[in-house]
């Protein structure tokens, strides 16, 4: 089932120019003759009692990156085949009252207001203003470590397991530490559990609360991070320095400070939207929830100063052109 049924939710995530679509739609008139009936025109399929139409292909179409128009006859036909397995496979499951299941229903349901719900906070990010050249010039001189002071850093990464009364021992331990040997060795006679990591990393890789921080580290120090899990220790081995200019990081730079405004403003009406709405939790969701867990956007630790790891990170085939979740740099 899984091999005919299309992938619409992630589908909707993707992007091409419209050129296709228009291009397959123009092919299915040439094919018709001209002729500018709308059953004609709309319907490239009937399976039973079900029509599939121009427009069921020119969605799927749409959705597919990089195709060129001249490939959209032989793409349309095959997406044409898919969505007529998927019809029959549909039709079939009604046929065994499978639309009734109610585990069927409830994802069906959820489906639903997933599309509308995303649908609607599209909407309220469309009133996002697009930045000015100095409000991109001016985020560019704000944040060097990122642009004009972009490094690559060399780092290993510690991920630790514990309780949040147990991160300041680690804390505490880290900074008195000679070498992150020591460190590892500390965890290992208290029984926690960690998993190391060696990498390449470029700044806007990183967290943006540790940039900053990590920007200020000379090789060999080390910084702990609170973690969901536990903590995680950060120990810079080596960087280098790699700049990107103004120009280079332009479009990515407008790129985030319009998606921060999107952010923002669904944020914003969600909030009102709360506010306004009668919302009573009930039954076991209505005791209050147990605070204890650090607060999101905790800022980064200050650097432990540790001597240089012993063994030297392997490097990981990550270059200047790696981009980050936020600013994609080219």
């Amino acid at each position: 089932m899984n091999a005919i049924m299309l992938d619409v939710s992630a589908a909707v995530r993707r992007s091409m120019p419209r050129a296709v679509a228009v291009a397959f739609a123009s092919l299915l008139l040439i094919g018709c003759g001209g002729k500018q009936d709308k059953a004609a025109t709309q319907t490239v399929a009937r399976v039973n009692k079900s029509e599939i139409t121009v427009h069921q292909i020119n969605f799927v179409l749409r959705q597919q990156p990089g195709m060129r128009p001249e490939q959209a006859e032989s793409a349309g036909r095959q997406i044409l085949e898919r969505l007529i397995d998927q019809e029959l496979a549909v039709q079939r499951a009604e046929d065994l009252k499978i639309d009734r299941d109610p585990r069927v229903v409830q994802q069906i349901e959820a489906a639903k207001n997933e599309t509308l719900a995303r649908a609607y906070l599209e909407k309220v990010g469309e009133a996002a203003s697009r930045p000015t050249a100095e409000e991109v010039e001016k985020y560019y001189q704000d944040n060097p470590a990122l642009f004009a002071e972009r490094r690559i850093y060399s780092i290993q990464e510690i991920a630790v397991e514990a309780s949040p009364d147990q991160v300041p021992a680690l804390r505490a331990k880290l900074d008195s530490s000679k070498n992150i040997a020591e460190f590892v060795e500390f965890l290992k006679a208290g029984d926690y559990r960690f998993a190391g990591n060696q990498a390449m990393r470029a700044a806007e890789q990183l967290p943006l609360n540790s940039v900053e921080t990590l920007a200020r580290m000379k090789d060999g120090q080390a910084m702990l991070v609170p973690s969901a899990s536990g903590a995680q220790v950060i120990v810079l081995a080596g960087s280098r320095m790699q700049p990107v200019s103004l120009d280079q990081a332009r479009p990515a730079i407008e790129q985030f400070i319009l998606n921060d405004r999107k952010r923002k403003l669904v944020a914003d009406d969600l909030k009102t939207l709360r506010t306004q709405a009668k919302i009573e939790y009930v039954g076991k969701f209505a005791e209050k929830p147990a605070s204890g867990a650090s607060a999101p956007g905790e800022p980064a630790a200050e650097p432990a100063s540790i001597a240089p790891p012993t063994t030297a990170p392997a490097a990981s085939g990550l270059s200047a052109t790696d981009i980050s979740k936020g600013l994609k740099l080219k």
